[in-house]
C-alpha cells in the first residue's frame, strides 16, 4: 500500500514538472477576399477657378480587409512561485505577394519582445511592441481595428497620389488629400520597455519607454566658403518616447485613458554662429514599427474611450487627439482630433454586426516665411490651414466556426474645406470623397 502511494506521489511530481516546462504555440490569421474602392476629388487648378474632378475606382481579390495576416509563435515557462516568462514573435503575412513572408520594412516586425511576469504585481518586456494606446484601441473600437475606410480613429485608407495645384500628396505630407494612413497615433515602436500592472480594484496600468540614442558625438565638417564662413556639424541624434494609460472596469462598463509621446532630436549645422536644424517639417504616420516620424519633432498622442455592454448590444464612445510639432519652433505643427460613436451586436448566434459614425478636424500651422514646406508647393508664404472630415462605417461576420467567418464590410469617408494657401493665391476649397467595400473570407489557427 505504502508503495502504492509513493508512486502515486511520485507520478504527481512528475505531472507537475511536466506542467511547468515552456510550451510553444503557433498562431495566425489568413484574410483573404474581394476589395474595391471608389474614390473622387474635386478641387482647382488655378487661382482663378476652373475646378477639375479626379475619379479613379479600383478592385481586386485582395488581402487582410478585417484582419492583418500573421503568422506568429509564442510561448510561456512557468518558473515556479508565481513568476513566468513569456515571448511572442509575429510577422505579416502576404498571401498575395512573391514573398508570403512581409519583406516591409514598415510593417514586417508586428510584435517580437520578451518579458517576466509576476502574478499579483505586473510584468514588464523588451522589444517591438504595441503602444499603450494601440492596445486601448484594441479593446474599445466597434470595428476591432479593421483596416477598412470609413474608421476615424483607426484610419486606414489606401494612398492617394494624384496632383492637387500640380503637387502629388501621399502619406506624411501636409495637404488633406484624404490620405489617412493612420494618423490617429503610433501603432507600434522598436526599442520599447513595457509596464503592466496587474488589476488591483477594477484598475489596470500600463506605461512604456522607448530609447535609441546615439550620444556620440557626430562627424565634424569643416568648410570654407567664398565668403570666408565656417560650417561645422555636430550633435546627437535622440529618438525616445514614454507613454502612460490606466483601464477601469466595473461590471458591464470599461474606461480607458492614454497619453503618449513621442520626441526626435538630431543633428546641426553651425554656420556664421547660427545653429541650423535638419529641414524636415512635422509628419503624422505611425502605422509601422518605426518609433518616431519626422527630424526634430514632438508628437503629443491622447485616447480617451469608453464601452458598455447592454446585453443586446455594446456601446462604443472614443476620442483621439495627435499633435506633432517641431521642436525647434512650436508654432510650425500638424494636429488631428476625432471623435467616434459605434454599436456592435450579436444579431443571431452566428451573425454578428457593427456600426460606426465619426468626425474630425486637421489642423496645419507654419511660423516660416520662408519656404512653404507646410503645404509641399515649394512657393513662399506662410499661414495655417484646417479641413474637417467624417466617416462611417457597417461590417457583419457570418461565423461557420469558433475559427472561421465570412464579412462583409462597407465605409465610407470625406475631407472638406481644405483651402489651398501659398504666398501667390488661394484656391477654392478642395473635397476629397471615397468609400470601401469588402468581401472575404478570415480564417484564424
Amino acid at each position: 500500500m505504502k508503495k502504492s502511494l509513493l508512486a502515486v506521489a511520485a507520478l504527481g511530481a512528475f505531472a507537475s514538472a511536466a506542467q511547468a516546462q515552456s510550451s510553444v504555440t503557433v498562431y495566425g490569421i489568413l484574410d483573404l477576399g474581394y476589395i474595391g474602392q471608389n474614390q473622387r476629388v474635386a478641387n482647382n487648378t488655378a487661382a482663378a477657378g476652373g475646378g477639375t474632378v479626379a475619379k479613379s475606382t479600383t478592385s481586386q481579390f485582395g488581402q487582410s480587409a478585417e484582419s492583418t495576416s500573421r503568422l506568429g509563435f509564442k510561448g510561456t515557462e512557468d518558473m515556479g512561485g508565481g513568476l513566468s516568462a513569456f515571448f511572442t514573435i509575429e510577422t505579416a503575412i502576404t498571401p498575395n505577394n512573391q514573398n508570403a513572408i512581409s519583406s516591409s520594412t514598415g510593417t514586417a516586425n508586428r510584435q517580437t519582445f520578451v518579458g517576466l511576469k509576476k502574478n499579483g504585481i505586473g510584468q514588464f518586456a523588451l522589444g517591438t511592441q504595441y503602444t499603450t494606446i494601440h492596445n486601448a484601441v484594441s479593446a474599445t473600437d466597434p470595428g476591432n481595428a479593421n483596416n477598412m475606410q470609413g474608421n476615424v480613429i483607426y484610419d486606414k485608407p489606401g494612398a492617394y497620389t494624384t496632383p492637387v495645384n500640380g503637387t502629388a500628396q501621399g502619406a506624411g505630407t501636409w495637404a488633406f488629400a484624404g490620405n489617412q494612413d493612420n494618423t490617429s497615433y503610433t501603432v507600434r515602436a522598436n526599442n520599447m520597455l513595457s509596464l503592466k500592472s496587474d488589476t488591483f480594484s477594477g484598475f489596470t496600468g500600463n506605461a512604456f519607454y522607448v530609447m535609441n540614442n546615439n550620444n556620440a558625438n557626430q562627424t565634424t565638417t569643416v568648410t570654407t566658403g567664398a565668403a570666408g564662413t565656417t560650417a561645422v556639424t555636430g550633435g546627437s541624434t535622440n529618438n525616445n518616447g514614454f507613454g502612460a494609460g490606466v483601464d477601469y472596469t466595473w461590471t458591464k462598463l470599461l474606461v480607458t485613458a492614454n497619453f503618449q509621446q513621442f520626441t526626435d532630436k538630431g543633428p546641426y549645422t553651425i554656420a556664421n554662429n547660427t545653429a541650423v536644424y535638419s529641414v524636415n517639417p512635422p509628419a503624422q504616420g505611425g502605422y509601422g514599427g518605426t518609433t518616431v516620424y519626422g527630424t526634430n519633432v514632438k508628437d503629443n498622442q491622447q485616447y480617451y474611450a469608453a464601452t458598455y455592454d447592454f446585453g443586446i448590444l455594446k456601446g462604443y464612445l472614443q476620442y483621439v487627439n495627435r499633435k506633432t510639432l517641431d521642436v525647434n519652433n512650436p508654432n510650425t505643427y500638424v494636429a488631428r482630433t476625432a471623435q467616434q460613436i459605434g454599436v456592435r451586436s450579436y444579431i443571431t448566434p452566428t451573425i454578428e454586426s457593427w456600426a460606426s459614425v465619426g468626425t474630425g478636424k486637421l489642423t496645419v500651422s507654419s511660423a516660416s516665411a520662408g519656404a512653404n514646406t507646410i503645404y509641399g508647393s515649394g512657393a513662399a508664404g506662410s499661414g495655417s490651414n484646417a479641413a474637417n472630415f467624417s466617416a462611417f462605417q457597417l461590417g457583419t461576420n457570418y461565423w461557420l466556426s469558433k475559427r472561421t467567418n465570412l464579412y462583409a464590410i462597407y465605409g465610407q469617408q470625406q475631407t472638406a474645406n481644405q483651402t489651398w494657401n501659398n504666398a501667390s493665391s488661394k484656391l477654392n476649397p478642395t473635397s476629397y470623397n471615397t468609400n470601401n467595400y469588402a468581401v472575404g473570407v478570415r480564417h484564424t489557427f
